[in-house]
């Protein structure tokens, strides 16, 4: 049978057997009218204060999103934040700080597909720039052992609103909520101490956990320390839509749809499977091969060990070329030998997180990639292996297995992830 996976913006077909295991999201319904939504959940949050009790009048007010590389509606979240403070009267002066962690800036292009023009002209829109020293306020050091640095114009401002998407996430559990502060407006040095050998390494550093999870422990001193006055999470469909608002105080905002995306993506399977054919959930997310381990690492918790992933993802921004995360794969000759290296250093390098977990995954299982933007040699050089047709690559796959090998599908990629319990 023909299973499309997402990818890119157009999707992909793979061949696969009629017996496969396919692992879609549990529906969500999008919601029949988001704004309508957006305006209640401000107006009627879960905890705390309504926005406008949040925001007097002529405050300066501060409002983090998600950069280019998730599907945040943007658009209709700071449009909607922006109503309610027009219409309350509040005259507040508002600036957007785009929560690009160590991500690159977003461009002038990719802002306005964000926010759209109108948006933009209504409001002040800054990248975060994690390499700014001036640009950064110290808070000491937090949680364990973080030295922390934010946004300055974060910290100084009078009001401090989050707004995230909350999806399954790696490593730290789930994005959104305290994300947005750190590593979202975080300065390089934190980020590293986040994201360090240890607590990346960490057994608990996994999908859906949050207590316990060293990384998601930290993130959540730090942000309660740097103050969220209010945090507006959303959810989204398999096609993008908004399923879920949750409004109102940090904590018990994230937590709520924390549950609820628990409940739509996370499957538990009966068994393991010899090769596991997985996404990265399309564009944004499988713009660049750095993303796309997040499609990987979903499908390293269901294959057999010594079995094979064949990872879809569109890579139209490359790995990305003259990255930290290209440089470091080319240090070393094998994933063995990275993994070696990261353990070993006492020192956390830009992007060796995204390498150690990768590693960690070809230790345990082949990987094949298909990818239109990135070519054979890079593929090579990062250790991987090119899968032009991903249809031939998974009969490859199962022809190598032998008989009685089983196969598992990921359309959706990391937002359905599956378990073996």
């Amino acid at each position: 049978m023909r299973v499309r996976l997402a990818y890119g913006t157009t999707g992909l077909d793979v061949e696969v057997p009629d017996d496969a295991c396919i692992v879609w999201p549990r529906s969500a319904r999008a919601l029949p009218d988001p704004a309508r939504a957006l305006r209640a959940a401000l107006r009627r949050p879960l905890a705390g204060p309504p926005l406008r009790a949040v925001v007097g009048a002529g405050r300066r007010v501060v409002i983090a999103v998600c950069d280019v590389t998730r599907p945040q509606p943007r658009e209709l979240v700071v449009g909607a934040i922006l109503d309610e403070l027009d219409a309350g009267g509040t005259d507040a002066s508002v600036t957007v700080l785009v929560a690009t962690g160590t991500h690159r800036a977003c461009t002038p292009g990719e802002l306005q597909a964000m926010f759209g023009r109108a948006l933009l002209e209504r409001v002040r829109v800054v990248n975060h720039d994690a390499r700014d020293a001036t640009a950064l306020a110290d808070l000491g050091i937090l949680g364990a052992g973080v030295p922390v640095w934010l946004h300055r114009e974060w910290m100084e401002a009078d009001v401090r609103i989050t707004t995230g998407l909350v999806e399954p996430h790696f490593f730290a559990g789930f994005s959104g909520g305290p994300k947005m502060i750190a590593p979202g407006l975080a300065g390089l040095e934190t980020v590293l101490a986040l994201h360090d050998a240890r607590r990346i390494g960490h057994p608990q550093a996994t999908w859906g956990v949050l207590e316990g999870n060293p990384v998601h422990d930290d993130v959540r001193a730090i942000a309660r320390a740097a103050g969220s006055h209010f945090s507006l999470d959303v959810t989204l469909t398999a096609d993008q839509r908004i399923a879920g608002v949750f409004a109102g105080e940090l904590a018990a905002a994230h937590a709520a749809a924390c549950a609820q995306v628990r409940a739509t993506a996370m499957h538990a399977l009966p068994q393991r499977f010899d090769v596991v054919v997985t996404s990265n959930a399309g564009y944004p997310l499988d713009q660049n091969l750095y993303q796309a381990v997040k499609g990987m690492a979903a499908a390293a918790r269901v294959v057999v060990p010594g079995g094979t992933i064949v990872c879809a993802a569109e890579c139209r921004d490359g790995l990305p070329a003259g990255s930290a995360y290209a440089r470091l794969l080319a240090e070393a000759p094998s994933p063995a030998a990275l993994a070696a290296r990261i353990l070993a250093s006492p020192h956390t390098a830009p992007d060796q997180w995204q390498v150690q977990i990768q590693a960690r995954i070809q230790r345990e299982a082949r990987v094949l990639v298909k990818a239109d933007g990135v070519t054979a040699d890079e593929l090579g050089r990062c250790h991987l292996e090119p899968a032009p047709d991903a249809s031939a690559a998974v009969a490859e796959a199962l022809e190598r297995a032998g008989a009685g090998a089983r196969v598992c599908v990921l359309p959706a990629g990391p937002h359905a992830i599956a378990w073996v319990p």
